[in-house]
C-alpha cells in the first residue's frame, strides 16, 4: 500500500510542494517546459523562459549544457552544442537564471546538466552558487545515487531538491533505493533511451506510474517522449507533471519563440484541465 500524503497545510511547503500542491490526485497535472539555457542565444534565454512561463509553466528544468549529454536525443544535443559554440558556461547558466530571479521568476527551477560539468565547477562551489543564483533543485542524470553521498549532504545544506530518476525498467529494489533517498519529485522516464518525442506513448505508463505511486507520497512528473497536447493530456491523467523539451526546441526551429509559445500553452491547457473541462 502508498505512502499516505501529509496534508500540505500541517507542514511548511517546499517549492516544489507549493508547485505540484493543486494538482495531487486531481487527474490534471503541473506543466514543466524544458529550455537549455544559452540556447537560441545567451541573450535570448530569458526571453524564451519569460515566454514559457507566460504560458501557463508551473515550474522549469532549465539545462545546463554538456558536451557528452548521454540521456539527451538529437534535438536537444544540438540545441546545447549551439549554445555551447556560443560560449555558455557553468557560470553562465547560473547568471541567466540568477537575471531570470531578479526579473521576476517566482516559480520553482530545477538546473539539468550532468556530473561531470559540477565536478569541474567543484560541487561545493556548484551548489552554493546554483542555490543563490535561485535553483530549487538538481536534475543529474548520470549520477547514480550509490554515488550521491556527498551531493546529496551538499544540496540539504542549501535546501535544493536532488531529484532523481527511475526508467521503466527499474526494478523494486532500485525503486525503493530512488525514493528512501529522493527530494522534491521523482522524475518518471516514460521510455527507456534518450529524449525526444514519440509518436505514440508506452502502453504501460500508467502501470509504470502506479508502481512507483505505491512507495511514495511524492509527486511523479513523467518526461521523454511527450510532444504533443493530447499525450500531455494523457500523461496528466496519472502523474502529478508533465516534462517537454524535444518538442518546444523543434517548434522555435519551424516558428520562432511565438511558435514555442503557442506549443507552450497548448500543452499548459491540456495538462490543467481535466475530464469534465474544468481548469484551475
Amino acid at each position: 500500500m502508498g505512502l499516505q500524503a501529509v496534508d500540505p497545510p500541517q507542514r511548511e511547503l517546499t517549492a516544489w510542494a507549493r508547485g505540484f500542491a493543486p494538482y495531487m490526485g486531481t487527474r490534471r497535472a503541473a506543466f514543466m517546459p524544458y529550455w537549455p539555457l544559452g540556447y537560441p542565444s545567451p541573450q535570448q534565454t530569458v526571453d524564451y523562459v519569460q515566454r514559457l512561463v507566460a504560458a501557463g509553466a508551473d515550474m522549469l528544468e532549465l539545462g545546463i549544457p554538456f558536451s557528452d549529454p548521454l540521456a539527451d536525443g538529437p534535438t536537444i544535443q544540438e540545441a546545447t552544442q549551439h549554445a555551447l559554440a556560443q560560449g555558455m558556461t557553468v557560470a553562465r547558466g547560473l547568471h541567466i537564471l540568477r537575471t531570470l530571479r531578479e526579473e521576476g521568476l517566482r516559480i520553482p527551477v530545477a538546473l539539468m546538466t550532468y556530473i561531470n560539468p559540477i565536478l569541474a565547477y567543484g560541487q561545493e562551489r556548484f551548489v552554493k552558487d546554483a542555490a543563490e543564483a535561485g535553483a530549487n533543485g538538481l536534475i543529474i542524470p548520470d549520477m547514480p545515487p550509490e554515488e550521491g553521498d556527498e551531493l546529496e549532504g551538499l544540496c540539504r545544506s542549501h535546501h535544493l531538491a536532488l531529484i532523481y530518476l527511475l526508467a521503466p525498467t527499474s526494478t523494486e529494489e532500485r525503486i525503493r533505493l530512488i525514493v528512501r533517498r529522493a527530494t522534491g519529485f521523482l522524475y518518471l522516464v516514460s521510455v527507456t533511451g534518450i529524449t525526444g518525442a514519440r509518436e505514440q506513448l508506452p502502453p504501460d505508463l500508467a502501470e509504470f506510474v502506479h508502481r512507483v505511486r505505491e512507495h511514495t507520497s511524492l509527486p511523479l512528473a513523467v518526461g521523454f517522449g511527450i510532444g504533443r497536447p493530447d499525450q500531455a493530456r494523457a500523461v496528466a491523467r496519472v502523474a502529478d507533471g508533465v516534462i517537454v523539451g524535444s518538442a518546444l526546441i523543434r517548434a522555435d526551429r519551424e516558428g520562432g519563440i511565438e511558435a514555442v509559445e503557442a506549443l507552450a500553452r497548448s500543452l499548459a491547457r491540456a495538462v490543467h484541465t481535466d475530464e469534465e473541462g474544468s481548469t484551475l
